[in-house]
C-alpha cells in the first residue's frame, strides 16, 4: 500500500515521489516499481522507519559514559539490540530495542539515572525519508570553474606553461597530503587495537602522484598477518604469552567474534563498519557496498571534507599505484599530461562517475590511455610493462592472486626516452591516436604495449588459455568482460579497466576526441592570442554547453560492431575467421537487415533484380576486397565511401601542431586532385550493392500501443527483442489500416566501416518515392529499431543453425 502512495498521476504520466522519476505510461510504471532502485529506496526507508519505531533518544549524558552502561541500564526494560552515541563529543545517544512495548516501558519511567546522573529519555523524532539528489556536472557549472582558471591560462607563454599551471592548481597541496597521512595513522592505531597486526595501506589518486583537491581516500585494510595472529592464538588454547595481553584483549572483544579465516568479506566489512561508526571521531555516513565489484566501506570525515574507501581484498590496487607511481618518476611529462586529458574529460563529461559506478570514464582508464598512447609513440615514451619486468631484478620479483607484477622499484633502472616531443605535441597526438582508434575490434594491453585481436577474446575457452600460457604461476580466471572499450589492466588481465562504459560513453570519447584533433591543428591553439581571446587550452576545456548540435543531414544508421552482445556460436564464428571477421560479420549483418525490412516490416524489394543485395553479391564483393587487397585501410574523413583495412600493427605517426592531415596508406600521391574520378573507380574499393525497398503501409506510428494490446502483458521484453512477435504487429496494423496511395520508396546502401576507427556497419538511406511525405517519420523509429531487431535476428539465425 506504502508504494502505493508514492505513486501521482500527473497530466504526463506518472511521477514516483520515493525515486523523483517521472513516468510515461503504466508498463513503464510497473517496470519502475519493480526495478532496483525503487525496491532498494523502498527497504532502506523501511528499515529506517522500524529503528525509529523501536528506538528513544537518549540526551544528557556525560563522556564517562560508555555504550556498555547504556546498554545494561536500558535492559531493564527491553532487550537492547544497538546503542548508537554521538563519538564526538558524546552527549547524546540513541537506544534501539528489540520490541516496540520496551519504548512505552522506558517512556513511563518519570526519572532516569545512570551512575548518579540524570539523563532526559524522549521518543526517536519522526522524519520523513527523502531522497537526496546527486550533484550534476551541467555546463554552467563546468563553465564556471573554468572561469577561475581561464585568466592565468590566457597569461600563460605557451601551451606547455598552461599545462604545468594545470598540474599546480589541480594537485594535492602539502597540508592536504599531511591531513591525510594523519587519518591514515589514526585509523592505523584504531584498526589494530581490533585487529592485531593489520596494516592499513592508502592507493589511488591520494598516493599516485595524480591527486586532485577533494579527490577520494582509498585504503587497503591489510589482513593477513591478523589472521596469523588469531590461528596462533587459537592453538595456545586460552594460553596467552608475555608481552600480548592487550591483544589478548583485542582478541577477546572482537576477533573472538568472527573467523577471519572463514568469514565472508560482506561479513568482516560490517565488523569494520561497526567499528569506524563507535571509535573514528568526525567519520559518519558509514555504509557497506556489497554490490560493487570489490566490496567496500565507504565514510565520510566531517572535518576533512573528505570521503573515502576501506577495501579488504585489493592487494592488486596497491601495486596499481606502485607502478603509476614509477611511471611517473622516470616521465616528467607524464604527470601535465594525465592531469591536463583528466580535467578536459571533466569539462566534456567523459569522466567522473558519482558514487564511483556509472557509464563513464574512471582517472584509472584514463591514465592507462595516456601511458598506452605513451607507449605507441614513435620513439616510444614509455616502456610496456613486459620491458619493465626485464628491467628488475630479483629481489623485485612480485606475484599477486597468481598475477605477475614484476616492475623496478625505483624509475632510476629504466633508461629515459630517447623520444623529445614537447607536451603541445603529445597532446595533440593523443587526440589523434584515439580519434581513429579501431576500439570495437580491439582490446588495449599496455602490459604488451599493443593491441590484441577482438577475435582472441569471442571464444571464452580460447581467451582463457591464451592467458593461462602467459601466467602459468596463477589460478584459473575468466576472460575480461567485453564491451565498447576492452583496456586491460596491467596486471589483472582478466579486468577490462573500462568495462563500464556504455555505447554511448565510448561514441562520446571518441567523438570530443575527433573535436579535439581538429582543434589542435589550428593556430588558436598553438599560438597565444594577441587581442586576449581565449586561446591553448582554455578552448579545449570550453564544455559545449546546453544547445544540441545540430543533426547532420545524412540519413545514415551505424550498427556498431559489440563483441560483448554476440551469441557464443557466433563468437566462435569469428574467432576462427582471425582477421577476416570483419567481412564475415558484416555479411551477418546485411542479412539480418534484410530480414528485418522483409520478413519484420513487410517491406517488397522493387523488381530491378542488378540493385538486389544478395548473400552471393555480398561474397562476391567480399571475395574481390580479399583479392585485390592485403591490407584494409578505411579513411576517416570519407570512411563511408571505401572499405579497406591496416596491417595487424598500425605504427603512430609523429603529430605536428598545424599540420595537415597526412594522405592514407592506399593513396596514389602522383594523381592530381582532378584525377579523383578514376581513383574511386579503380579495383580494390567495390561497392557493396544496395537494396531499394517498397513499403506499401505505415508500419511504424502506433506500434507500441499495438503491440501491447497483442501480448496483454505489461512486463514484456523490450521492443525489438522477438522478431515473431513484431511480425504479429505489422501483419496486424496492414490488416487493420489502408495501404499508402503512393507507396513509399527508399534506398539502403550497406557499407563497412573499420580499421582506423571502430568497426561498424553504416547504413545508407535515400527516398526515391515519398509524395505522402512519411518517410522522415519512418527514418526516425529506424533509428532505435532496426539496430536492436538486427541483434535480435544475428541471436535467432545462430541459434538455428
Amino acid at each position: 500500500m506504502e508504494s502505493e502512495s508514492d505513486i501521482k498521476s500527473t497530466p504526463r504520466g506518472f511521477h514516483c515521489t520515493l525515486c523523483n522519476v517521472h513516468l510515461p505510461n503504466k508498463p513503464s510504471l510497473d517496470q519502475h516499481v519493480k526495478g532496483r532502485k525503487h525496491q532498494t529506496l523502498s527497504t532502506v526507508r523501511n528499515t529506517r522507519k522500524s529503528q525509529e519505531q523501536h528506538s528513544v533518544f537518549v540526551s544528557c549524558i556525560k563522556p564517562h559514559i560508555s555504550q556498555t552502561d547504556l546498554a545494561e541500564y536500558f535492559q531493564q526494560f527491553g532487550p537492547v539490540s544497538d546503542v548508537i552515541m554521538d563519538k564526538d563529543k558524546g552527549v547524546f545517544a540513541i537506544v534501539q530495542f528489540s520490541e516496540t512495548d520496551s519504548i512505552q516501558a522506558t517512556l513511563s519511567c518519570v526519572e532516569h539515572q545512570m551512575k548518579g546522573l540524570k539523563v532526559r529519555v524522549k521518543p526517536r523524532e519522526k522524519k520523513e525519508f527523502k531522497l537526496i539528489p546527486k550533484k550534476k556536472n551541467n555546463s554552467q557549472n563546468l563553465q564556471q570553474v573554468l572561469d577561475r582558471l581561464k585568466p592565468e591560462l590566457c597569461q600563460q607563454p605557451c601551451v606547455n606553461a598552461q599545462m604545468q599551471y594545470v598540474v599546480e592548481r589541480c594537485e594535492l597541496g602539502e597540508n592536504e597530503k599531511k591531513a591525510r597521512g594523519l587519518l591514515v595513522q589514526l585509523l592505523q592505531e584504531v584498526f589494530i587495537e581490533f585487529f592485531p597486526d593489520s596494516q592499513i595501506m592508502p592507493f589511488g589518486s591520494s598516493v599516485n602522484t595524480f591527486g586532485i583537491h577533494s579527490c577520494d581516500l582509498d585504503l587497503f585494510l591489510d589482513l593477513e598477518n591478523t589472521k596469523v595472529f588469531q590461528a596462533r592464538a587459537k592453538s595456545t588454547t586460552g594460553q596467552a604469552g608475555e608481552g600480548m595481553s592487550d591483544d589478548g584483549r583485542s582478541e577477546d572483544s572482537i576477533l573472538s567474534d568472527i573467523d577471519l579465516s572463514s568469514a565472508s568479506p560482506d561479513e568482516v566489512l560490517e565488523l569494520v563498519a561497526a567499528i569506524l561508526r563507535r571509535c573514528v571521531p568526525s567519520v559518519h555516513k558509514v555504509h557497506v557496498v556489497s554490490s560493487a565489484r570489490l566490496p567496500v566501506v565507504k565514510f565520510h570525515h566531517r572535518e576533512l571534507n573528505l570521503q573515502g574507501d576501506i577495501t579488504i581484498n585489493n592487494r592488486l590496487a596497491v601495486r596499481n599505484t606502485r607502478f603509476l607511481q614509477l611511471c611517473s618518476g622516470m616521465e616528467g611529462r607524464l604527470r601535465p599530461l594525465v592531469y591536463t586529458v583528466r580535467y578536459w574529460a571533466k569539462q566534456k563529461q567523459l569522466a567522473g562517475n558519482p558514487s564511483g559506478a556509472g557509464p563513464l570514464l574512471n582517472n584509472y582508464a584514463l591514465s592507462l590511455l595516456i601511458i598506452f598512447y605513451l607507449q605507441n609513440c614513435e620513439p616510444p615514451v614509455l616502456p610496456t610493462v613486459d620491458q619493465l619486468k626485464d628491467m628488475a631484478c630479483e629481489e623485485e620479483e612480485c606475484v599477486i592472486e597468481g598475477w605477475n607484477c614484476t616492475f623496478p622499484s625505483q624509475p632510476i633502472a629504466v633508461p629515459p626516452s630517447k623520444n623529445t616531443q614537447d607536451l603541445c605535441t603529445l597532446l595533440a597526438g593523443f587526440f589523434s591516436f584515439y580519434a581513429k582508434f579501431d576500439f570495437a575490434s580491439s582490446v588495449i594491453s599496455v602490459r604488451e604495449g599493443r593491441t590484441l585481436p577482438i577475435t582472441d577474446f569471442l571464444c571464452q575457452n580460447k581467451g582463457e588459455e591464451a592467458m593461462q600460457e602467459e601466467q602459468p604461476t596463477k589460478p584459473h580466471h575468466t576472460g575480461p568482460r567485453l564491451g565498447p572499450l576492452n583496456l586491460l589492466d596491467p596486471f589483472e588481465l582478466s579486468h577490462n579497466v573500462a568495462g563500464n562504459l556504455n555505447e554511448r560513453s565510448h561514441h562520446s570519447f571518441q567523438k570530443e576526441c575527433l573535436e579535439a584533433e581538429k582543434y589542435c591543428r589550428s593556430l588558436q591553439y598553438q599560438r597565444k592570442s594577441t587581442k586576449g581571446k581565449s586561446w591553448g587550452l582554455v578552448r579545449l576545456f570550453t564544455p559545449h554547453g546546453d544547445v544540441p548540435c545540430a543533426k547532420t543531414e545524412q540519413l545514415t544508421i551505424s550498427i556498431p560492431f559489440k563483441s560483448a552482445l554476440l551469441p557464443e556460436v557466433l563468437r566462435k564464428q569469428l574467432h576462427m575467421a582471425g582477421d577476416g571477421f570483419r567481412l564475415l560479420w558484416f555479411q551477418k549483418v546485411c542479412s539480418a537487415v534484410e530480414g528485418v525490412f522483409q520478413s519484420v516490416l513487410g517491406c517488397h524489394l522493387a523488381p530491378s533484380t542488378d540493385t538486389v543485395f544478395s548473400e552471393d553479391s555480398a561474397v562476391d564483393a567480399v571475395e574481390e576486397m580479399e583479392s585485390t587487397s592485403a591490407s584494409f585501410n578505411t579513411s576517416t574523413n570519407d570512411s563511408c565511401d571505401s572499405v579497406e583495412y591496416p596491417d595487424e600493427t598500425s605504427p603512430l605517426g609523429t603529430t605536428v601542431v598545424g599540420s595537415k592531415r597526412p594522405l592514407s596508406s592506399g593513396s596514389d600521391v602522383s594523381v592530381s586532385p582532378q584525377g579523383k574520378k578514376p581513383r574511386l573507380a579503380r579495383k580494390g574499393k567495390p561497392e557493396f550493392p544496395q537494396w531499394i525497398w517498397v513499403q506499401k503501409h505505415i508500419v511504424w506510428a502506433g506500434r507500441r500501443k499495438v503491440r501491447r494490446e497483442l501480448i496483454k502483458d505489461t512486463d514484456s521484453r523490450p521492443e525489438g527483442s522477438c522478431m515473431e512477435l513484431e511480425s504479429q504487429v505489422t501483419a496486424h496494423m496492414v490488416e487493420k489500416e489502408p495501404a499508402l496511395k503512393d507507396p513509399l520508396k527508399f534506398k539502403v546502401q550497406p557499407q563497412m566501416v573499420g580499421g582506423t576507427e571502430s568497426t561498424k556497419a553504416v547504413l545508407k538511406f535515400e527516398p526515391s518515392n515519398d509524395k505522402a511525405g512519411v518517410f522522415r517519420d519512418f527514418f526516425h523509429f529506424l533509428e532505435a529499431f532496426l539496430p536492436k531487431m538486427v541483434e535480435t535476428l544475428l541471436e535467432k539465425e545462430v541459434g538455428s543453425g
